[in-house]
């Protein structure tokens, strides 16, 4: 197949996704173009089959923001002609789809299906918005093909959107290859802890839902009791928060910031657990790597996260923000050592037989199959 993919291409779960995908896909032999602005985040080698095309806007003393999605639409017609494509696969609803709806009126060529991936704040954010409500439900609707990361945000689009069509959900994966216990890639576990101190981390992109204020509650109860140190993995715009929370509670010498990173395989592996306390979760794909690299999670319950975390089996789930009992799970799970061996490799386990990349590049194939010839 020639297929068309349209993300953000900044560190996040989606563009994380779409760009794995594109990988994946490549590797079985279909024609994979990206259609962005930048390179998006992780497509960083030369690939068969994968190519890139870049969008360019032109700034004009009467736009006061250069038209992107105008142009973003331009350069999808002009890539699907030009190279055949059969589907145009859009991750985000806005502006996504409605830049391919826009594109697929364009075309001269034969027309693609339009495939839009729904991540989550595009729906539960941007989407639900009164200004961007009508345009989202339009754009959704428009397309030939609807995916979810996640039965929970499904749901969600239905009910806001009141859609009255089918949404599949295909879940998240992760890339078994880089991803797992194994630590013969990683970090030496000395330069964050000394070998009696536990490590707790947390990946995210610093946004207020993620409640990074809650991870480090969490962390400061957990201390307090045991031995242990805090890995912040992630940039945004609460760190500065997260920053003046640790030196206000006295944690400076017990947590380190580590920023963006490109190879966070190489540092998941070396915690004993991770904590996700959103206050909401479309998915979660930064605990299906935590627990992909046996760390089994805390997060939320009434969230995606029900689909990736299994309670009492690899992690645990509690109300949004519970940290108390979220601190005494932890505290427990800690202290065990034999438990915490045991959700270790329970976390692995599932993650792989649930969430390869192998099993989900599979339903993705075989929806592509379905809207070219349904």
């Amino acid at each position: 197949m020639r297929i068309g993919i349209t993300c953000y291409p900044v560190a996040g779960g989606s563009g994380i996704v779409a760009t794995e995908l594109g990988h994946k896909l490549a590797e079985r032999g279909h024609q994979v173009h990206f259609i962005s602005y930048a390179l998006p985040f992780r497509l960083d080698r030369f690939q068969p089959n994968l190519f890139f095309h870049g969008v360019e806007t032109t700034a004009y003393p009467l736009f006061k923001h250069p038209p992107y999605t105008l142009a973003l639409a331009t350069k999808m017609a002009e890539v699907a002609c030009e190279n055949e494509l059969e589907i145009l696969h859009v991750h985000y609803a806005i502006p996504h789809a409605t830049c391919a709806f826009l594109a697929k009126q364009l075309v001269t060529c034969k027309k693609p299906k339009i495939i839009t991936t729904l991540h989550g704040t595009d729906i539960t954010l941007v989407g639900s918005d009164p200004s961007y409500f009508d345009i989202t439900k339009f754009s959704i609707e428009a397309s030939d093909g609807i995916t979810a990361v996640s039965k929970y945000l499904a749901d969600e689009t239905i009910e806001i959107f009141e859609i009255d069509r089918k949404i599949r959900v295909i879940h998240n994966f992760f890339d078994d290859r880089r991803f797992s216990p194994q630590t013969d890639q990683c970090c030496k576990r000395h330069v964050f802890a000394k070998p009696t101190e536990f490590i707790i981390s947390h990946l995210s992109n610093f946004r207020p839902v993620k409640r990074t204020l809650d991870v480090i509650a969490v962390f400061d109860r957990i201390q307090k009791e045991l031995p242990a140190k805090l890995m912040l993995i992630g940039e945004g715009p609460d760190a500065i928060l997260a920053r003046r929370q640790v030196k206000k509670r006295g944690l400076k010498d017990k947590v380190t910031f580590l920023g963006n990173q490109d190879r966070v395989e190489a540092i998941l592996p070396l915690s004993d657990l991770f904590l996700l306390p959103s206050e909401d979760e479309s998915f979660g794909l930064a605990a299906l790597e935590a627990l992909a690299c046996g760390v089994p999670v805390i997060g939320t319950t009434n969230t995606g996260l029900v689909e990736v975390v299994s309670h009492g089996i690899d992690g645990f789930l509690f109300p949004v923000g519970d940290t108390a009992a979220m601190a005494e799970a932890a505290i427990g799970l800690l202290a065990d050592r034999e438990q915490l061996n045991r959700f270790k490799a329970e976390a692995a386990s599932l993650a792989l037989q649930r969430f390869n990349a192998d099993k989900i590049i599979d339903e993705y194939e075989r929806y592509y199959e379905e809207v070219l010839h349904g």
